[in-house]
């Protein structure tokens, strides 16, 4: 299996659930693995058959700087649900840090694996 990767998307976002948390935007770093095959691109060398990390990219910034979620596991269910409905990725892997956290740890946080089977089958309760 192809993969396109992601590593150490830093993004502002208004996540916590402390009321100094949602009076201040944060730091998030994503790091994010999508299936993909990449025979296409490779063989046409063109951009439009690829999957995008630019675009995928962009509109994860536009998802999170707009969002407010107070849980990172909900943040990344919902950028894990974005990816594989509006990029046709069949399979990821969200990897989502929340530095400076916890006192003495670099990071915490979440990572999930989902499949476009997930993202169809949580249609009807999605908040994307």
């Amino acid at each position: 299996m192809d993969k396109v990767f992601i590593e150490g998307l830093e993004i502002e976002a208004l996540i916590g659930i402390y009321d100094w948390e949602r009076r201040i935007r944060q730091p998030l770093v994503f790091d994010l693995e999508m299936a993909f095959d990449n025979r296409g691109p490779a063989a046409s060398d063109a951009i439009s058959d690829t999957l995008d990390y630019k675009a995928v990219s962009k509109r994860l910034i536009e998802f999170v700087s707009a969002s407010s979620f107070q849980l990172v596991e909900s943040l990344a269910e919902q950028c894990a649900l974005l990816v594989l409905r509006e990029f046709g990725v069949e399979w990821l892997r969200l990897k989502l840090r929340k530095p400076g956290a916890v006192r003495g740890a670099r990071a915490v946080g979440v990572e999930i694996e989902r499949t476009r089977a997930d993202a169809e089958a949580d249609a009807a309760g999605a908040t994307i």
